[in-house]
């Protein structure tokens, strides 16, 4: 990658799939930076070429004349190829940022071998798809020390509205997968929810449109995601009351949810499960309904 002005950060981006084109683009938009691209695909070079980056030659040319390096690659192992081919090429003046959701041990095994040579390592993994990518609104979930993420943070905050540096090397991974827990098994209930409505005779699509329309505004599941621990609640704190009134209304609709199931001959095991641990895990007791039941 040729030499830039002086003022700008030099950036280099590997893997322009259908979140990772994207996130270039947003940089290659982006004020004070100067971009350099490698993909194996032609078509996604030709557009950042076309939107001002550099195309290099290979990873290991682009990583020699950059100051941040970004990486959204499939797998653990394409991370790791990217990897081998940046060391050695590069000075310690180096910071590789994996944005690719790899296992929770690899950033910690990819730190140790940059190290070697000199070369920064955060993990960095996005949510918000490609619509967020597209858009610049994506959240970035960073690991690593301070010193690499204070010199990356300029080209996170090109791509994102909101950047969570969430600890040392590994901790943006381990955010990104907690949160996807959760994304996942929300899909897997929402299978469940149209398996029941459809038994019932109703239309899936309203129920989509429903369900989107009511998380827009309270927030969905993030809108019990407010304390800083997961032990019990002690009944004189404010979120008491709150979660007292969530498990009550919970555990009701919940029953009645699940008497339909069974009445429609429908399996919903997840639900049974959340009636079962709704209330302990938001550290409360069950309701009187749930508590009547259970006597």
């Amino acid at each position: 990658m040729s030499a830039a002005v002086d003022d700008q950060v030099r950036v280099g981006f590997v893997g322009l799939g259908n979140i990772g084109r994207p996130m270039a683009l947003r940089l290659a938009a982006a004020d004070g930076l100067a971009l350099g691209v490698y993909d194996v695909a032609p078509g996604p070079l030709e557009e950042l070429a076309a939107a001002g980056a550099e195309v290099a030659s290979s990873v290991a040319d682009l990583a020699a004349g950059v100051d941040v390096l970004c990486v959204m690659v499939r797998d653990d192992d394409q991370v790791r190829d990217v990897m081998g081919q940046v060391l050695g090429v590069a000075g310690d003046r180096l910071t590789v940022v994996v944005h690719s959701t790899v296992a929770p041990d690899t950033p910690r095994q990819l730190e140790m071998s940059a190290s070697r040579h000199g070369v920064k390592v955060l993990d960095a993994p996005v949510s918000g798809g490609g619509m967020g990518a597209a858009e610049g609104t994506l959240a970035i979930l960073v690991g690593g020390s301070d010193e690499a993420f204070a010199a990356a943070r300029p080209v996170l905050d090109a791509m994102s509205t909101k950047v969570v540096h969430a600890g040392g090397i590994g901790a943006g991974t381990k955010l990104k997968l907690a949160r996807n827990l959760m994304h996942f098994v929300a899909f897997t209930a929402a299978t469940e929810a149209q398996r029941l409505a459809e038994a019932a005779g109703l239309d899936l699509r309203a129920l989509g449109d429903v369900v989107r329309h009511t998380d827009a505004i309270t927030g969905g599941p993030g809108a019990i995601m407010h304390r800083e621990t997961t032990a019990p609640i002690d009944p004189d704190d404010f979120w008491f009351g709150v979660f007292e009134h969530v498990v009550a209304l919970g555990e009701k609709d919940l029953s009645f949810a699940t008497a339909l199931a069974d009445e429609l001959g429908v399996d919903t095991p997840l639900a049974r499960l959340a009636l079962e641990r709704l209330a302990p895990g938001l550290g409360m007791p069950h309701s009187a309904l749930v508590s009547e039941e259970s006597a």
